[in-house]
Order: structure tokens, then sequence, then C-alpha cells
């Protein structure tokens, strides 16, 4: 039988940049700088607010310059928890934690940050809708009237049930301390608070916004920079804001503009008509850094790169099928071939932040085609097509990469067809027939509640979206979620891998995610280990 070779991988890849154009300076001589980034998407959902644009194009321009927490990631450090818009917290019991805000915070209209705020942010009108939390109901009812009533997006109360599923509510103590009530004891409440969506927003600029989408739109948040101009699509540019508590920004305005080919954002790098360009792939990295006064800066990153499967499908639902196509994967070809060795073939859905919840003796599913056959026989596989929504490189390679995997696939007899979606919504589109989809999952917090629970748990999107559905995996969700005992949750976690690369397969993990942003060598700045872009003062010393 043929076997795909490493060599012949790296002949499926995408084309090179294309003429090079040499460099200008961009920067307007000011006292502060502006700077512009292209990046090939703003947002997915064409909003701001973060719990509707849950994505990692999202990441890269809501945090930490926009955006805030009570707690906050430590974007260029561990990815842990600093204190934020919140000095100190404490628990109360195994349910409750108590926070002290930072006083003197103000937000980009110049109200001051307080205990309403908080409860806002986390209230039924922004958030959970009509939703009760998991275990339990909602204490603490917001009696808050808005001055205009503003219906949520259908898919926001889902999210945030996703993130926080036994949230009861949040008790304003007094005007600078607040404490989280949840309904079940869960040890992950500090994670959940620094997390993709827990970050605050000003109550009276929802309040006075006409409808969601004005408010979505240009949403009021205590960041170093605000909404300057946002052009769903095209740009977003973030004016300083030299009332932040943590000192005046370093710079006038950040402009991401939407620059979907590789290509062009090389090209305008090159030139001088962005300073950054974001989501490089490793073939031009060379072309980059061999240009006079520019440089590349990257690394791996808390962010998988899987492949889900729909089990509605008739060939899929069978998880034999499912199971030889994760034995068809040769991960290290496609890290040696589209990623020059870059990254690396991780130990299944599990990081490294984990800590003690990290299962050491696992491995993802080996690369093995005579096993992967004799599963199809065993399925009586009869070569259906099985068909691969795809997008044209929303994530770096990933067109090269479909290719690859459906080359690998057929040399095992797999009967995969690729079908090129424009947008998201297409990808989820459930008229239709799905089969495979490609996605990634991070580690917002250092436990495995995330991304494991919070994707594929009964609250995740694929079994929101029906994709597939484990009624023990979804035991071992609550287990997770709420056992205060950490060797119950260790094994609860190695049994979900398990189920959900093994036995039932749900999706197949490919690579660990890297991060490559070319850069002019002149700017003092430093690439976080995240699709973030930090241009606060502390990485910023031009």
């Amino acid at each position: 039988m043929l076997s795909i070779t490493r060599r012949s991988a790296l002949g499926l890849m995408g084309a090179t940049a294309g003429s090079l154009i040499l460099p200008r300076m961009a920067f307007s001589q000011g006292k502060r700088p502006s700077v512009t980034i292209a990046v090939q998407k703003i947002t997915n959902n064409n909003t701001l607010d973060i719990w509707n644009e849950q994505s990692n194009v999202g990441e890269r321009v809501f945090f930490p310059n926009f955006w805030e927490g009570l707690i906050l990631r430590d974007w260029m450090g561990s990815q842990g928890p600093v204190p934020g818009l919140a000095t100190e917290w404490k628990r109360i019991d195994d349910k409750t934690l108590e926070l002290k805000l930072r006083q003197g915070v103000k937000f980009h209209n110049g109200d001051e940050l307080t205990s309403d705020d908080v409860v806002f942010s986390f209230s039924a009108q922004r958030l959970f809708g009509d939703t009760q939390p998991a275990g339990g109901k909602t204490i603490f009812a917001d009696e808050h009237k808005p001055t205009t009533a503003k219906e949520l997006p259908a898919s926001v109360p889902g999210i945030g049930r996703r993130l926080w599923p036994a949230l009861a509510g949040v008790e304003a103590v007094d005007k600078y301390t607040v404490r989280f009530h949840n309904a079940t004891p869960d040890i992950t409440l500090e994670g959940r608070l620094y997390a993709f969506g827990s970050q605050i927003a000003n109550r009276r600029a929802w309040d006075e916004a006409a409808t969601y989408a004005d408010w979505a739109r240009k949403p009021v948040t205590t960041g170093p920079y605000m909404v300057g101009e946002y052009k769903p699509d095209v740009s977003l540019t973030l004016v300083a804001f030299d009332e932040y508590w943590g000192g005046r920004p370093p710079l006038e305005e950040i402009r991401f503009v939407e620059v979907p080919e590789v290509s062009s954002r090389v090209n305008g790098l090159l030139s001088g008509e962005y300073d950054f360009a974001c989501d490089l792939p490793p073939d031009q990295i060379g072309a980059v850094r061999a240009a006079s006064g520019f440089e590349v800066q990257g690394s791996t990153i808390l962010n998988h790169r899987i492949s889900v499967f729909n089990v509605q499908n008739p060939v899929l639902a069978d998880p034999l099928v499912r199971r030889a196509m994760t034995h068809s994967i040769d991960r290290q070809a496609i890290v040696d071939a589209l990623w020059a060795g870059q990254t690396v073939v991780p130990d299944g859905l599990q990081f490294s932040s984990y800590g003690d919840m990290f299962i050491k003796d696992w491995k993802a599913p080996e690369y093995n085609p005579q096993l992967a056959q004799d599963l199809l026989k065993q399925a009586g596989y009869k070569g259906d097509p099985i068909p691969f929504r795809l997008l044209n490189n929303y994530y770096t390679n990933q067109t090269a990469n479909g290719q690859v995997m459906v080359e690998m696939w057929k040399q095992v007899g797999l009967n995969v067809e690729i079908e090129m979606k424009e947008n998201w919504g297409q990808i989820h589109d459930p008229s239709g027939i799905k089969g495979v989809r490609d996605w990634s999952a991070s580690a917002n917090i250092n436990d495995p509640v995330t991304p494991m629970v919070a994707q594929f748990g009964p609250n995740g999107e694929v079994q929101q979206k029906k994709d597939w559905t484990n009624a023990e995996a979804n035991e071992l969700s609550v287990v997770l979620e709420t056992s205060t005992d950490p060797a119950l949750r260790k094994k609860a976690f190695a049994r979900m891998l398990e189920i959900c690369e093994r036995e039932d397969p749900v999706y197949q993990v490919l690579h660990q995610n890297a991060v490559f942003t070319g850069m002019k060598s002149s700017l003092k700045w430093k690439a976080a280990p995240a699709f973030a872009m930090d241009f606060r003062g502390s990485n910023w010393t031009m």
C-alpha cells in the first residue's frame, strides 16, 4: 500500500507570497505613534461583544487592549491569573467567591467602575436571558430596569451557560465588593473569571444604546484603548484612553485591517502599508526575515487544531469509520511539511498548563493505515462520500492541511470530498449533509474543563449543533464541573479523553497551533504566546 510521505505532503502546500516590495515607514511623526495591523479576519459575527464573538480572531482584537475582567490573564507570561479590575479575591466556600474591586477605575464614558457594573455584566438582561443555572435557580434577581429593551442574540445565553453553567448570581456586597454565587461546587470559579467572556461592560452605556446592534459595535469598557471606528469586514480602529487605570497608553491608535490573503499581508508589510502582518505560515517567515528592517515573532500557543465529526451523517454514525479516520492521519508529516517542524503533535486534547490534571501517559491515536483499513472493513464501508466543509485559510495553512488529510484518507480507502465554504454560517448550516469540519480548541483556563467540557460537554457547541453526543461523557462533564476531589476529577478527564478520541471519536487532534507575526524590527514590541496582541505600556518601549 502506498503511503503519503513528508516530501509529497510538502508538495501540497499553498503558493508563496509572490513578488515583494521594498519597505517604507508608516508612522506619523507625532508624539505617540499609531500602528496598522493586517489580520486575515477581524471578527466572525460583525460585533465587538465578547459573548457573541468567541473566536481566535476575536481574542486578537479584544485582549488585553479593549476588554478587561476582574481577573486578567498574564498574556505575556504564564497565561495564568493576575489581578485586574479586582485587586484581590478569596473563597467563602466551594460555591462562593468574593472579590474586591480596584477603586478609581474609569470606563471609556467617564463612569467609575462599581459593583453595579459587575452585577450587570453577569445579569439575565446582559447574558443569561431566561436560562437557569445547572443544579439550582437564579438568585439576587436584577431589579434594574433598562431604559430601552434589548433582545440578546439567541446564541449569547447558550454561550453564557457554556462558560458559566451553574452561576446563580452576583451579589453587590458594597460599592467595591462583589460575591459570585454558584448553584454547585466549582473549583474553577477563579479561572472562569479570566477566561474569554467574563470581561466587564459599563451598565449605563448598555441602557443608553438604542439597540443591541448599536451597543455591540461600540461597547464601553475599561481597557487602555476604546473603539474609535468599526467597519465590519473592513477595519477596526482603537484609540488611546488616557484615563486608563494602568497608565497612559503608548499608542495613539491601533488600526486592524482585514486582509484575507497571506500574500497581500506580506506585501503590505514589506511595502510599509502595514506595521504588522498576522498569521504568517512558516513558508513565508524566511521572506520576511530576509528583508532588511523586518522580523518575525511567534511561538506555539495554548490552542490545538482539530477536526470535528458529525454523527448525523449515516457513514460517520459508525464509530469504526471515525476511528479509521483518526488512524489515517500522519500528524507528524503535517507538522514537518506545513509547519517546518515549528510546532508539535500534542498528547491529545490537553495542555501542559493543566499541571497535576495532565494525563502523562496519553497519546493521540497512532498513524496506522493498516489498522484504519481493518476498521473500515469491519464497518462494511463501501466508499460512500464523506463531505468535508472547509474554509479558505481561516486557520493558517487550513486549505493545504485539508488537502493533505483528504489524500491520507484516500490512501486507506476513505472517500472524503472537500466542500469549500465562505463563512462559519455555511460551515454550520444544518441543511444538506454534514461530515467533517475544522475547528480549534483553547485552554482558556489552566484546567481541562476548557476546552473538553466547554466545547464537547452537554452545553458545548458540538452538542448544541447536534454534531455528536455521548451519555457517559456528559455524566463525566458534571464531575469535572462540580467535584472538588482532584483524583476523581482527573479520573473523569482521563475517561473523557478515552471516549472522545478513541471509543466514540468526536474530534481528532492534529497539532498544537502556532502564531507567527511579521513586523518592523524598529518596533520595541514582543509577541505574546497567544492570539492576543498586547499594546499596553509594559509591552511597548519605543
